[in-house]
């Protein structure tokens, strides 16, 4: 009998309290006597957002297959958990046995935004883990990150042992086996990091020394410190996407998920080369489920979970080859079963009505699309590939299918943005709630709304735009208000809607994108100052951050608003994700010059993905 982490009193007096409990449908349940390697998976947020991530069921599934591994699940305790587990001194406990984190042999944390970094620190503290890595002992878990933010792990390098660098279905195996081995030997802590470090695409930051030019700040190279260590980390891939783990059996939590549904990934990677987007560029390159593999994985999803809708992700669902049949197939098995079929990022120059047609329920809510700019040269120099004319056809034809809801989705302050690209937003806008209006009276389906909603852009690692600066939060706000007072002046505005980020929120999360070491300081500073879940608008503490920013002797100027040389060492530099520094520097300027680059199954612009032996670089050289 597992005995509950949390009493029945502090349950009464929490928020959500079945975050903590566990016992969900399908949860794994072991006999730790059979078990010698126990892992805790994290995700450091909330129960909600982190039962709707499709990683963790994916590795939740892949782990609990291994002989003698235990996975189980932890999340980060919301602000009244938090303040009770501090004062009553309650550690910090997996959902599966309601036993403390620090009796683990692993914490897996995954990293999928920036905003997280400061709940990483929670998890670490509650747990009793000493937050930098070179304070811990051998009776501390063996901390590791994985997920899109490792891809500069720098800001944060000093708070893991390891990093996981790709795609998390390749060597976790090699990884525990490794501890086993070093267990029978006997072996140190760091031994067993020395063997981790030489696993294929993991990083140990232990073993890599960063070099500064005293004259400007910038880094001069990388240096690994002991013998045996790869000087260059290579991003693991998984190829065939068809006989590789995904969960049959998916999580299904007591409370609702911020997605709660089935989550069929249908192919990862994407062939567009847009040239502000990271997961464009670093999940290259394109690949695509079997079409016999999701129906398969679809139906028994749905059988073992009771889920009522099923979702089909990727960075671009329409470019998926067999997007049709598929849709064919879950509409014919569920028709009148009461399935709703979902289809997130689907482009407005591919929509049809024929697609929209087969999607059930679908009017419930309403499309997005993201034109990204409001003008054609800003696209262009995106490498967006969509034109107005793409954007005015695909939302008449949800017009005629019965749609009068539109959600499109902006950024502001691209490279070479100028005012007339800013007011484009508005006009874009104008254009669709237009396009409504040319419909018959008869045929249209009460008024038509339009919201636009615009971001902050910031450079990303790994992207052309790496070496672009970015705007200061006064500047982001300048020109959202460009947009909104050109949105006023529009002749449907009653129609319209504008919605913009918080520049702040922007700011900071430009830091952490692109800084090195230096920025764990700040972190930790913001994080004992008080900062947590700054993902969430209510819990976002700018002054504490600019606070931290301040004491631990940081430039905002130098990490964000500068304009990067050609010449420059990055942060992240040591990594192979197999996109070449040179291709992204190439598609920097040719965004300079306003040149659009083809898609991947137009023409290859040899961006060096080939590398990993499949996908889409090679299906159709015959």
């Amino acid at each position: 009998m597992i005995k509950p982490a949390l009493s029945d009193e502090i349950l009464m007096r929490i928020e959500k309290p079945a975050r903590y409990i566990g016992n969900e449908v399908n949860m794994v349940k072991k006999d730790l006597k059979d078990v010698d390697i126990r892992f805790a998976m994290c995700f450091p947020d909330v129960y909600e957002i982190g039962m709707s991530h499709l990683g963790i069921q994916i590795l939740y599934d892949m782990f609990n297959k291994m002989e003698g591994v235990y996975c189980e699940r932890v999340y980060s305790p919301w602000h009244d958990l938090d303040n009770i587990m501090r004062e009553q001194h309650i550690p910090l406990f997996t959902l599966e046995t309601q036993e403390p984190v620090k009796k683990m042999d692993f914490l897996g944390i995954t990293i999928q935004y920036e905003m997280c970094y400061t709940n990483i620190l929670q998890i670490l503290d509650l747990s009793g883990i000493p937050l930098y890595s070179k304070e811990r002992t051998e009776e501390d878990p063996i901390v590791i990150g994985g997920g899109p933010c490792t891809y500069n792990p720098e800001p944060i390098a000093d708070f893991f042992d390891i990093f996981y660098i790709g795609e998390g279905e390749t060597v976790y195996q090699d990884l525990m086996d490794a501890y086993r081995r070093n267990r029978e030997n006997h072996g140190t802590r760091e031994d067993f990091l020395f063997l981790a470090a030489q696993i294929p695409g993991l990083y140990v930051p232990a073993f890599l020394d960063v070099e500064y030019n005293k004259e400007d700040g910038t880094i001069q190279g990388f240096h690994v410190n002991r013998e045996g260590v790869p000087e260059t980390v290579t991003r693991q891939v998984v190829m065939d996407l068809s006989h590789t783990f995904y969960p049959e059996k998916p999580l299904v939590p007591f409370i609702r998920a911020t997605q709660d549904r089935v989550v069929l990934e249908i192919q990862r990677g994407c062939i567009r080369g847009c040239r502000f987007c990271q997961a464009g560029q670093v999940y290259k390159p394109n690949r695509e489920r079997d079409l016999e593999f999701l129906k398969d994985m679809a139906v028994k999803m749905l059988q073992n979970t009771g889920h009522e809708e099923i979702s089909l992700s990727s960075l671009s669902s329409s470019d998926y080859s067999h997007l049709n049949e598929l849709l064919e197939f879950l509409i014919e098995t569920y028709h009148g079963k009461g399935v709703n079929v979902s289809l997130p990022s689907l482009r407005v120059d591919q929509f049809s009505l024929d697609v929209m047609s087969k999607v059930q329920d679908v009017r419930k809510s309403s499309l997005t699309f993201a034109p990204e700019a409001g003008s054609q040269r800003m696209r262009n120099v995106i490498n967006k590939g969509l034109t107005e004319e793409d954007i005015l056809h695909g939302c008449e034809i949800a017009f005629r299918g019965g749609w009068n809801k539109v959600k499109l989705y902006f950024m502001l302050g691209l490279p070479t943005e100028t005012e007339e690209d800013m007011r484009g937003i508005a006009e874009l806008s104008e254009l669709v709630a237009e396009k409504y209006y040319e419909i018959p009276k008869s045929e249209r389906n009460g008024k038509v709304s339009v919201t636009a909603s615009t971001s902050f852009f910031i450079p990303k690692p790994f992207t052309p735009f790496q070496w672009a600066p970015m705007c200061t939060g006064e500047e982001f706000l300048n020109r959202a208000k460009i947009v909104n007072d050109r949105m006023k002046e529009m002749l449907n505005r009653k129609s319209l809607k504008y919605n913009w980020h918080e520049a702040d929120v922007s700011v900071i999360e430009g830091l952490l994108a692109r800084g090195d070491r230096r920025v764990s300081k700040v972190v930790e500073l913001a994080y004992k100052k008080g900062c947590l879940f700054d993902a969430w608008g209510d819990s976002f503490h700018s002054d504490y951050w600019k606070e931290a920013i301040d004491e631990a002797g940081i430039s905002l100027d130098f990490y964000n608003t500068r304009e990067r040389s050609e010449e420059e060492v990055f942060p992240w530099d040591f990594i192979n994700t197999g996109v070449t520094k040179q291709y992204l520097l190439r598609e920097w300027k040719k965004s300079k010059e306003e040149t659009v680059s083809p898609n991947c199954k137009v023409q290859c612009t040899g961006c060096g993905a080939s590398c990993f032996g499949g996908g889409i670089c090679f299906e159709n050289q015959n």
